[in-house]
């Protein structure tokens, strides 16, 4: 139980600090964002491909955010990664990262749509992952007001 305070501690403390991420204006309650479920996860290929072919596109630099209407009440969102992305330990690590920051920002987004979100090699550390996945989203117009 303690163990569970401290990382509730640690969320609340990394959401309010002020570093390059600016999470301070967009307080989480982290009873909503809870746990990445896995009916909010993509796995099918098909659900891929569709997103790749037909999904709006929102770029920054060393990231790309691919989103479609899912018809849900609820969002899905899936990690590709693209080829030559270093070994398996890099890849799991930067999914890692995609998929904190992913449920810390989740209480905040609009609902019913499935994204890809698309991290290229490179600066790969969370605090810059945050920025990119906050501005991706804030680009594709995801983020409630």
């Amino acid at each position: 139980m303690q163990e569970e305070e401290q990382r509730e501690e640690q969320s609340s403390q990394f959401l309010t600090n002020t570093r390059s991420t600016n999470f301070s204006e967009m307080e989480t309650d982290l009873n909503k964002t809870g746990f990445f479920k896995r009916n909010e996860r993509i796995k099918n290929p098909a659900d891929f491909k569709k997103l790749f072919k037909d999904g709006k596109k929102v770029s920054v630099p060393g990231a790309k955010l691919f989103f479609l209407e899912n018809n849900l009440e609820y969002n899905r969102v899936g990690f590709p990664m693209v080829r030559g992305y270093g070994n398996a330990v890099q890849r799991n690590l930067s999914k890692r990262y995609s998929r904190e920051v992913y449920r810390l920002l989740k209480s905040h987004l609009n609902t019913g749509y499935d994204m890809l979100i698309l991290i290229y090699p490179g600066n790969d550390s969370f605090h810059s992952r945050c920025d990119m996945i906050r501005l991706l989203c804030k680009k594709a117009g995801l983020i409630k007001e």
